[in-house]
């Protein structure tokens, strides 16, 4: 098991970018860090799995949804300081494009909730700092794709 609070070296973990005719797939999260905040579907990379295999696999258990072809759009890094100064969680998130093949939609795993959210309104939303940070960097590269089948 991989030590998440206060860990010994960074922890490595995916974000699946879903983008649907100008809409992205959100996810309310269950637990922290973030809990309670908006984010992309996404988890930790298992031992032996690709970061590829991990975002395929995290994205069919938080939505049930099938994904395919990720492609890496951007690495968020993620330190959280406690209020002593000590680093109570270290992130390394590797953020893939993946393009839908099917699935039933519905919130499962570390999800508690999900919404299509126009990407003009995520900031509305009450988003992780990650997720705020990467839509800066990445807004108009985002309104560019489509997950969905053309």
């Amino acid at each position: 098991m991989v030590k998440r609070l206060y860990p010994n070296q960074p922890v490595v973990g995916v974000g699946a970018i879903i983008v649907c005719n100008g809409k992205i797939l959100l996810e309310k999260r269950k637990s922290e860090p973030g809990r309670g905040k908006w984010s992309v579907p996404g988890g930790l990379v298992e031992l032996g799995e690709s970061t590829e295999q991990a975002v395929i696999r995290e994205v069919k258990e938080e939505t049930g949804l099938d994904v395919e072809n990720p492609e890496l759009i951007d690495v968020v890094n993620n330190i959280i300081f406690d209020e002593n100064g000590k680093i109570e969680y270290h992130f390394i998130i590797v953020d893939y494009f993946v393009k839908l093949r099917g699935g039933e939609l519905n919130a499962a795993d570390d999800a508690e909730e999900l919404k299509w959210v126009a990407l003009d309104d995520v900031e509305k939303y009450n988003i992780t700092s990650t997720l705020r940070a990467f839509l800066q960097r990445n807004m108009e590269k985002l309104k560019k794709l489509n997950s969905c089948k053309e």
